[in-house]
């Protein structure tokens, strides 16, 4: 890598902010999240007291799962073909129409039109919808990230952008919660849909983002470039998999509402502060990272975090006080951000530019779904052996596989930031 390429872990603070296109992805993201940050709330706690059920709630992330991993690689085709910006305000009015559809439905008086045993289902339906948007989602705003800065900054970037989404859930669900708890579920899917407007407006800030690949070749054999680019890249490979199976067995979230309703007994309120905890450790971390890099040794530093993250999750499980959870749940959220930034800036790093909606596809059908996949698997361990035994085995298959990933991957362990860079294809 040339000398004026090389990418330093520690930059200025705020050198990725200097770019304008950056900010405005920033706050499309940020004003995006907070909003669905909030809907994942107060839906998961709507649909917990109507059914009483741990299932109901792993049938929530598999309805987004199904079709998020089912067309992702599809999604990431049109990313690279397509242009980003018309792309994106597509993705965005269905997620407003899908919000919409929940507002209504939810309404007091809806159950004059709609009986009551139509509501989990219709509700289903709309985040199946949210679904298929994520799957085209993802891709097209990993495009528009990479080209709105340098590649030298992307790990100053990468800060930054993980800890808009992370402020963002902080506030989200704090919000959600406290909002659902006083106000009730109408006036929250008010502010739900609000800021999802203001989300849509950003958009146009944003210039336009052409094209880079121009397909030659059948949309099968274009796919199959991305998959098989990432399969037989060692690194990216294994920092998928890691992401995949750790947030598959280390779901806890997806229980919390069954935590705060039945074994801490703090209601919605205590729900939307559990769940802006864990994001609050993630985002004082972030920015801490921003001027204190892990990517000196990431592979190394990759690996203890995610270890971090299994034991937060195990001593989360075992807790029965609400305090003393929101201290694990703090540090799960702080473990997982070190975990965040090295992973995206490993896939950030290693991607070809004509490659990076297809790899991203590829990407989210790795850990875009996974914490909907480990929602379902979290929900279906729930129901077969309870609450607290699901969540202290999931941290334990987490502690399990990075094992097995470290034994295969010791040889990177010592690897350097500037040694990782795209290979020539």
């Amino acid at each position: 890598m040339p000398e004026d390429e090389q990418i330093t872990p520690q930059v200025d603070s705020f050198a990725a902010l200097r770019y304008k296109d950056f900010r405005s992805y920033i706050g499309v993201r940020f004003f995006f999240t907070f909003a669905y940050q909030m809907q994942a709330v107060i839906i998961g706690f709507y649909i917990y007291q109507l059914t009483k059920s741990a299932f109901a709630l792993g049938i929530v992330g598999l309805c987004e799962a199904i079709p998020a991993v089912g067309i992702a690689l599809y999604g990431g085709y049109i990313a690279d073909k397509s242009e980003k910006r018309k792309m994106l305000l597509l993705i965005f009015t269905g997620v407003f129409f899908s919000s919409f559809v929940m507002f209504l439905v939810t309404l007091k008086g809806a159950g004059q039109y709609i009986h009551i045993s139509w509501i989990v289902p219709i509700i289903y339906a709309m985040i199946f919808l949210n679904g298929v948007a994520r799957a085209f989602y993802g891709p097209a705003t990993f495009v528009i990230y990479t080209q709105s800065i340098p590649k030298k900054l992307y790990p100053n970037a990468s800060t930054w952008s993980s800890s808009s989404w992370q402020i963002a859930s902080i506030l989200g669900p704090a919000a959600g919660g406290l909002i659902y708890g006083f106000y009730g579920i109408t006036i929250t899917f008010i502010v739900i849909l609000l800021f999802l407007a203001i989300s849509l407006i950003l958009i146009y800030l944003l210039r336009s983002y052409p094209p880079v690949f121009v397909p030659k070749e059948s949309i099968w054999k274009s796919l199959s470039e991305g998959i098989h680019f990432v399969v037989h890249n060692k690194m990216m490979i294994g920092a998928m998999s890691l992401d995949l199976f750790s947030v598959f067995f280390g779901g806890a979230v997806a229980l919390l509402p069954v935590f705060a309703n039945e074994i801490l007994k703090v209601g919605a309120e205590g729900l939307g502060i559990m769940r802006a905890t864990s994001s609050l450790g993630a985002v004082l971390t972030m920015l801490a990272m921003s001027r204190f890099s892990p990517m000196g040794r990431p592979w190394r530093n990759l690996l203890i975090a995610v270890t971090g993250f299994g034991l937060s999750i195990i001593s989360f499980g075992l807790s029965r006080s609400f305090y003393l959870s929101l201290v694990f749940l703090f540090t799960e959220g702080a473990f997982d951000s070190v975990s965040v930034i090295i992973r995206g800036t490993i896939m950030q790093l290693l991607t070809p530019d004509h490659m990076r909606g297809r790899v991203s596809a590829v990407n989210s059908m790795f850990i875009g779904s996974s914490n909907e996949i480990g929602a379902f698997e979290s929900g279906t361990a729930a129901r077969l052996i309870g609450t607290v035994p699901a969540v202290v085995f999931g941290g334990s298959m987490t502690l399990m596989i990075v094992t097995i990933t470290y034994l295969k991957t010791k040889k990177l362990i010592p690897v350097t930031l500037n040694q990782i860079h795209p290979p020539e294809i």
